[in-house]
């Protein structure tokens, strides 16, 4: 028979354990902090040049927050911070009332959207494809070539691009004649349905070979036995790519995504507003155009702090979004 044991003593034992356990808890969260602490004196070179970054970037990038409260005052730059009028959601209200600012968000996110899934299909499809490539000089030349035209101003695409797409002698107008496509020529900046895909292809031919280089990483950190493997069993070349290579890069996808979305009405301003003209308008402009034309260049500073506000809050939430979605599909998340 077992001895009787007192409910006390059961009460007692508990309260002892608690006990012994508590020092430990603080033993562990005083050996991370020691811990953090010895990595911090090992890394000190980094952290000392770590810091004119944290400079820039509170001076730059925190400080000015505080110039927020001009969404909510009719500013004055004579009267200042304290004696401009409260006006509260004023321009807020303004800004969602006004058609012409409903059609620049209707640019805006179309144009960011175009970008944003031809920048990720072209920059994984050179990516695999530079990849498989078995020609070393070949493979360099091909990476050297896409890189090229990431170095290239704005300015200097812009007028490649007018001139390529220019009525006379225009090089995209001289092709489809000689093929028979068309008749006659096509002023393609002048017609503004074709500006969302004039936007989408510059930036693609501009960044696809830049914006390879991380997937092209990736995929060398793929284990290779996996692919000798899959070629001893008898897979394809694009079974080995359906089943090795886009899976091994998903969690970069993943990552690269949820970044993007977050500049989900960061859809560009140089491209835009070089190839902007009164022809296609009414498709070019974008949120940071207008901010520019209606808010800046009129003075109007509360208008475009406000627009700037709500670009800031907007891509805050699609970021946490992305981030959320992703954790719970069991994707690689940024935070």
């Amino acid at each position: 028979m077992g001895i009787p044991v007192s409910p006390l003593t059961v009460t007692e034992d508990l309260k002892k354990e608690k006990k012994s356990k508590q020092p430990k808890k603080r033993k562990k969260q005083g050996s991370r902090l020691k811990y953090f602490f010895t990595k911090c004196r090992e890394q000190k070179e980094l952290l000392w040049m770590s810091i004119p970054f944290l400079i820039w970037l509170f001076i730059f990038k925190y400080l000015p927050l505080g110039g927020w409260v001009m969404a909510f005052q009719d500013f004055k730059p004579a009267r200042g911070f304290f004696d401009s009028d409260w006006v509260g959601f004023d321009q807020f209200r303004f800004l969602f009332q006004d058609q012409r600012f409903l059609e620049v968000m209707r640019n805006t996110l179309a144009m960011s959207l175009i970008n944003l899934v031809l920048g990720f299909l072209t920059a994984i499809t050179l990516a695999v494809l530079l990849n498989e490539l078995r020609q070393i000089r070949f493979k360099r030349i091909v990476q050297t070539i896409s890189y090229m035209p990431h170095f290239l101003s704005w300015v200097v695409v812009a007028g490649l691009v007018s001139s390529a797409l220019a009525m006379e002698d225009g090089i995209i107008n001289v092709i489809l004649m000689n093929l028979g496509i068309i008749e006659q020529p096509i002023m393609f900046l002048g017609i503004g349905e074709y500006f969302w895909g004039i936007i989408g292809a510059s930036d693609v031919w501009k960044s696809v070979g830049w914006n390879s280089i991380i997937y092209l990483a990736a995929i060398t950190m793929i284990d290779q036995e996996q692919y000798e493997a899959a070629e001893i069993d008898g897979a394809s070349r694009l079974q080995r790519i359906f089943y090795i290579t886009l899976p091994g890069i998903r969690s970069v996808v993943v990552i690269l995504m949820i970044m993007n979305i977050g500049y989900i009405l960061e859809s560009g301003f140089e491209a835009q507003y070089l190839l902007m003209n009164p022809l296609n308008m009414d498709y070019a402009e974008n949120l940071d155009i207008f901010v520019l034309r209606y808010g800046i260049s009129m003075a109007n500073f509360s208008l475009a702090t406000a627009a700037g506000m709500f670009k800031t809050v907007v891509s805050f939430i699609f970021l946490f979004a992305a981030n959320k979605v992703a954790q719970k599909l069991g994707e690689a998340r940024l935070f």
